[in-house]
This record gives C-alpha cells, sequence and structure tokens, in this order.
C-alpha cells in the first residue's frame, strides 16, 4: 500500500497540513478457547485499513478506513485535516511532533513453524491433552479443578507507517500465546486460583517449547499443595524476597504506568487513571541504589517487541529508574514535544482504527548478580513470595497491594514451612526502597495491557529477577 500511504500524505499537505502520518496494517489472528474440556470458542478474524493522522494550525486530527480506494482516502483526509484545523481553534497549547530517530527500512520476523502449518484439531488436541493432565494431577493430589479455562492464541500484525517528515517502515510481527486459568478446590480448605499468561513474537515453534501440558501438571501441584499443606499467612514484619512474577507485575503496574508522559500530563485520567510522578520528577530517588528498571521493545522473541514504533521512530531501551532515581519517561513525539525532549518510540496501537498512545513493551528490573540461594540465605526471618494470586493498584501507581500464592517461611537462611495468602502492601517508594539486592535469574511473563478509550489491550512482557527486600509489614487474608 505504499502509493496510497504516499497519495494521502501529499494530499494533507496540500490540504495545509504541517505533518501528516499513515499508517497501513493488517492483522490476521486465530483464537481457540477451551472450558472445562470442551471447545468454547474457535474464532478467526481479519482487519486491515488505513490510519491517518495530520495536525493542521496546531490543531491533531485522526482517521481511519477498510475502504482503500481513492475516493474513500479523498474523504478521509478530508475529513481528518477539518478536525484538525477546528481542534487548533480551541488549543492554548499547539500541538506539535518533536524531533526524533527516524526510521527507515523493512523487519520481518521469521517464524520455524508458521501458524498455518498448525490447524484447528491440532490446536484444540494440545489444549485437551493439557487440560487432561491437570485433571491427573488434581485427581491424584486430592483436589476439585471446578474450574479451567485454557486459551490459545495466534496473531500476526503486518505494518507499514509513512510520515511526511521522513519515516518509511514496514514491519511482519507473529505472535502466540497461552492464557490459563485454573480453580482449585477442597471442601474444608477452600478454593485458590491461579492465573498464567506465556506469549512470544515468535511461530508455533514457542507452544511446542512450553510444553503445556507439562505446565498445567505443574501448576496443578503447585495449587494443591498451596490448598492442602499451607499454613495461613498472618501479620508480622520481616524481610521479604519476591519471585520474578511478582517483581513483573510491580514493575509495570508501578514504574511503567506512571512513568507514561500522557498520564504524567494528565491526558489519561479519565481513561486509565493518572500517575504519582510530576514533569520535575526526573532525578527523583525513588529506590535503592541497586533498583534499575528497564522498558526495552527490542529483546528478541518478547511478546511486546517492535523494531520501531507507530510513529516510525527507531526503537530502544529505555531506563525508567536509575539506581533507584527516576532516569527516564515513555514518550511518543507529541508528549516529547511538549517536556522539550525527544521521542523514546513507545507510541503503539493495537489496531488500524486506533490511534497510537504512549505505551510500555517489555518492563523488567535488570538483573544483578545472586542467586535465589543467596538472597534467601541473607534472611534470617521473612517469607519468599514466589508468585501471586491478585493484585491491586490505585489510578496513581502509588498504593498497592499483592496476595502471594506460592510462598513459604524462611528462617535462618532456608526455606520452611508453606504459607497461604501471604498480602504485601505499601506503596511505590516503600517497596523499591525496600530493595537491597537483586537476583541473576531473569524470567518474564507475558500480559495484556489496557489503556485508551476506546480500549486498546496490547501485547507486552513483565519480567525480573528475585529481589530481596528488607523490614516489610506482611498481612494475611482469609
Amino acid at each position: 500500500m505504499e502509493d496510497e500511504l504516499e497519495f494521502i500524505i501529499s494530499l494533507a499537505l496540500a490540504q495545509g497540513a504541517s505533518y501528516a502520518e499513515a499508517r497501513y496494517q493488517t492483522d490476521r489472528s486465530e483464537s481457540n478457547l477451551l472450558k472445562n474440556g470442551e471447545p468454547e470458542v474457535a474464532s478467526f478474524e481479519t482487519k486491515r485499513g488505513m490510519a491517518f493522522r495530520a495536525i493542521v494550525e496546531g490543531g491533531l486530527g485522526f482517521g481511519a478506513t477498510n475502504q482503500l480506494g481513492k475516493r474513500e482516502l479523498r474523504a478521509m483526509v478530508k475529513r481528518v485535516v477539518a478536525s484538525a484545523r477546528s481542534a487548533g481553534r480551541s488549543n492554548r497549547v499547539p500541538i506539535a511532533m518533536g524531533p526524533a530517530d527516524l526510521a527507515q527500512g523493512k523487519v520481518e520476523v521469521r517464524p520455524r513453524v508458521g501458524f498455518e502449518a498448525v490447524g484447528l484439531e491440532a490446536r484444540l488436541d494440545l489444549l485437551k491433552e493439557a487440560d487432561a493432565a491437570a485433571l491427573a494431577a488434581a485427581e491424584a493430589a486430592g483436589v476439585k479443578l471446578p474450574g479451567r479455562y485454557l486459551s490459545l492464541d495466534t496473531l500476526t500484525t503486518e505494518k507499514s507507517v509513512l510520515t511526511s517528515d521522513g519515516a518509511k517502515v514496514h514491519s511482519v510481527i507473529p505472535r502466540v500465546s497461552l492464557d490459563a486459568f485454573l480453580t482449585a478446590f477442597e471442601p474444608g480448605r477452600g478454593s485458590i486460583q491461579r492465573f498464567i499468561s506465556l506469549g512470544e513474537s515468535s511461530g508455533w515453534e514457542a507452544a511446542e517449547r512450553w510444553d503445556v501440558p507439562r505446565l498445567l501438571k505443574e501448576e496443578t501441584d503447585t495449587l494443591a499443595s498451596v490448598l492442602l499443606k499451607a499454613e495461613a499467612a498472618r501479620e508480622e514484619q520481616g524481610d521479604v524476597v519476591l519471585g520474578p512474577e511478582v517483581v513483573g507485575i510491580v514493575s509495570h503496574e508501578s514504574s511503567g504506568h506512571p512513568g507514561e508522559a500522557d498520564r504524567i500530563l494528565g491526558r489519561e485520567a479519565a481513561q486509565a487513571g493518572e500517575a504519582y510522578l510530576r514533569r520535575d520528577s526526573l532525578g527523583m530517588k525513588v529506590g535503592s541504589e541497586v533498583v534499575n528498571v528497564v522498558e526495552d521493545p527490542t529483546l528478541p522473541r518478547s511478546f511486546g517487541f517492535y523494531p520501531f514504533d507507530d510513529e516510525g521512530v527507531k526503537a530502544r531501551r529505555r531506563h525508567l529508574i536509575k539506581e533507584g532515581r527516576i532516569n527516564e519517561f515513555l514518550h511518543n513525539r507529541e508528549t516529547a514535544h511538549a517536556m522539550g525532549v525527544r521521542s523514546n518510540a513507545s507510541a503503539r496501537s493495537v489496531a488500524f482504527n486506533r490511534e497510537p498512545i504512549v505505551r510500555m513493551s517489555n518492563t523488567f528490573v535488570e538483573p544483578g548478580d545472586l542467586s535465589l540461594e543467596e538472597l534467601i540465605e541473607g534472611v534470617d526471618y521473612g517469607v519468599y513470595i514466589k508468585n501471586f494470586m491478585e493484585w491491586n493498584i490505585d489510578d496513581r501507581r502509588y498504593n498497592q497491594r499483592y496476595v502471594g500464592l506460592e510462598a513459604f517461611r524462611i528462617e535462618d537462611g532456608q526455606l520452611r514451612q508453606r504459607l497461604r495468602n501471604p498480602v504485601l502492601e505499601l506503596t511505590t517508594p516503600a517497596l523499591w526502597s525496600a530493595v537491597d539486592a537483586v537476583g541473576k535469574d531473569l524470567k518474564f511473563n507475558a500480559a495484556t495491557c489496557g489503556k485508551g478509550d476506546p480500549m486498546q489491550g496490547i501485547p507486552v512482557w513483565t519480567g525480573g529477577p528475585h529481589v530481596r527486600a528488607r523490614g516489610l509489614r506482611l498481612g494475611g487474608s482469609s
């Protein structure tokens, strides 16, 4: 669609636009859901169309269409230019796109096993095998699995982005993901739940590598052990070792989201919340010197991978927190201009009919040099929270709460009895400031991060190594 992209760019400039941006995007997806052993959903979808933005007299307009004839494209450009000009009349501060490292080129992630090589029956067979493995593990342990939801999804996204000031990029990225939700129950001990999410930017080979039946068996064994053997957690104070899954969600929610520049500027308050950070928060101390939180869309095979963003800016690693201090915000070209910096390629859109907004990609704590054993050996009394069952955080990403799933008492540097439902509730600076040691075992989980209105669910990774925090207060949950 290169000719059509150039056509609407030139048309907008001729009508008075100072900036124009065109994106052609195709998304081909397949989703398969197994609910309690029965196929529930098998969906196939293709979405394709053109997105267009223009700045006219300080106002920004957006439009999209899946009708790609010259007549329809002319009409879209006319609407967007008129909308932008109208918005410019009411803007107290004109909108502009700041300078950026604009990219030119093509990137295609080539799968080893293409999605088209794996039919519907084979996908369902894999889910049924995994479901059977979970049921067998539950029966052997003496618990029930009354709720089992397994979803296996594939998505291939192809994009071309062209801007009036020099960006010209094309990418093809396949993604595969697994989401599993398990509820375990035993009379007299109640129920617990586990949500598992894996995803990669690769072909079907990722699903084969995950070995989903083995994974579901192991997770069910863990659920049974927690349900049958764990002692109730109590209110106390001590050191806490957090597993990569917990560290990942903390990084995403309490570092990534408040570091989104559109939140800081107040432009996301009605849709997704605000931020405890302000424009002048760069350099502010929020953690200990061993805390380094990174955002990196360039990680190979990552679920949030992209080589350039949807404004054509070349992607790079971003250090949100560096040695315990706020180091960088996530910017698109508009917010970067508003704050007097350069865009760091954080503009993403989930479909052709959605405007690119400031988004995360892969957010994680940079690893240190200690093993898990060394972290635990340094604790006289405390708790190890390996993963979580639920979490909550306020709109400003300041007050947060995590309920552990698989957790253990630590005494004299040794793991002791299992604990059930330990609760960690504290502020963002309190958590990051308590971290005194960081492990070396970097691991990731996939997630679909929601933001915007209309809502955009974007693929991301959350992750980190094990970390140790000193002197935290823990609670218990029934």
